[in-house]
C-alpha cells in the first residue's frame, strides 16, 4: 500500500527548541496591539529550524515503535520483525548485464513511463519488490 502525505504540512508538527518570534501577518494585525509579535511554538514551513524539528519528531516516533538507528547512517531506521517468515526469491546473480550493440533506440517517454510504473509497482507491492 502506498501512503502519501503533503510535504508542506510535514514540518508543521515539529516542536522547536529555540525562541522564535514573528511579526503579525499582513491582513491579520490586531488593531489594539499593532506592534505585538508572536512567539512560535511549532515549526513553521519556511523556518530554518523546521527540517530538524520534523526529523526529531519522526525519529522519536520511530524509536518508540521499536525501530533501530543504523550503525553507520544514523538517519536510517531499521525494524527487524521476529514473527516474519522469509522466502527465497530465485534470481541468477552471476549473469552479467551486457549492452545489445544491435538493439534499437527506445522512446524516452515510453521508457520513463515504464520505469515509473515499475517504481509504483514495487512501492505498492513490497512482496514482489526484489523480483521486479
Amino acid at each position: 500500500m502506498v501512503y502519501q502525505m503533503d510535504v508542506k504540512s510535514a514540518f508543521v508538527y515539529g516542536t522547536i527548541e529555540e525562541e522564535v518570534y514573528v511579526c503579525q501577518p499582513p491582513g491579520f494585525e490586531n488593531p489594539d496591539y499593532p506592534e505585538k509579535v508572536y512567539k512560535v511554538v511549532k515549526a513553521l514551513y519556511g523556518l530554518h529550524q523546521d527540517p530538524r524539528a520534523w526529523y526529531e519528531t519522526l525519529a522519536n516516533y520511530l524509536l518508540e515503535n521499536r525501530f533501530q538507528r543504523g550503525k553507520i547512517d544514523q538517519t536510517l531506521f531499521i525494524k527487524r520483525q521476529k514473527d516474519r517468515k522469509s522466502a527465497s526469491t530465485p534470481i541468477d546473480t552471476e549473469k552479467p548485464l551486457l549492452k545489445d550493440l544491435d538493439g534499437e533506440d527506445v522512446d524516452v517517454n515510453t521508457y520513463k513511463s515504464m520505469i515509473g510504473s515499475l517504481m509504483y509497482l514495487t512501492s505498492s507491492r513490497p512482496d514482489i519488490m526484489f523480483a521486479v
